[in-house]
């Protein structure tokens, strides 16, 4: 790659100023080899329960950032929905299909499934991360969140790199998924 200065003499490339190796086995290797990783957090409507459970869901969420002994930060990043096989399988669906009424309905799928991709719908997804640079204290650090956020009654896995490389696009690239090439390495 052909690096241009500006004239501080800084490059003007992102890949030049973040300080990121790469990302393996859910973390993201930092140049001084220190790690980041954390658990993706499954989105759970808790204003659909009772009151009860919702302030206990709450109160155990309290309990468990209060109980965390180690600097982590709250992540909401954006994912664009790909819904282009359910897409595909509702037009075959359709060209099978006989009855007029049925037609219709598959038809009416079609069009709102376009207007999701059309008006660029996302998922919302949550995420701790933390530092590290202990293998052992990540993973330590990992199977807390887990059981804390299984105590608040929320399911949370250890993040993946696919998930690593959505965050990074989502503050680097303004949300868009870098097809040309890549912000770090995409080592497996």
């Amino acid at each position: 790659m052909v690096v241009m200065a500006t004239k501080s003499g800084r490059s003007k490339y992102t890949e030049d100023w973040v300080p990121v190796r790469g990302i393996s086995s859910g973390t993201i290797i930092l140049n001084n080899q220190d790690k980041v990783s954390g658990v993706k957090i499954a989105p759970r409507n808790i204003f659909i329960l009772d009151y009860e459970s919702q302030q206990s869901v709450l109160m155990n969420l309290r309990n468990m950032y209060n109980q965390l002994d180690f600097e982590f930060w709250l992540v909401v990043a954006d994912r664009p929905v790909d819904i282009s096989v359910y897409m595909s399988q509702l037009q075959l669906l359709y060209n099978q299909e006989q009855s007029p009424a049925i037609r219709k309905l598959i038809a009416e799928d079609i069009n709102k499934g376009n207007s999701f991709i059309n008006n660029n719908v996302v998922d919302t997804e949550y995420y701790i991360l933390f530092k590290e640079r202990d293998p052992d204290k990540l993973q330590k650090k990992i199977r807390t969140l887990v059981n804390s956020l299984a105590t608040a009654g929320l399911s949370a896995q250890q993040t993946s790199n696919e998930d690593l490389r959505v965050i990074l696009d989502n503050f680097l690239n303004g949300g868009k998924a870098t097809k040309f090439g890549t912000v770090v390495a995409q080592s497996e």
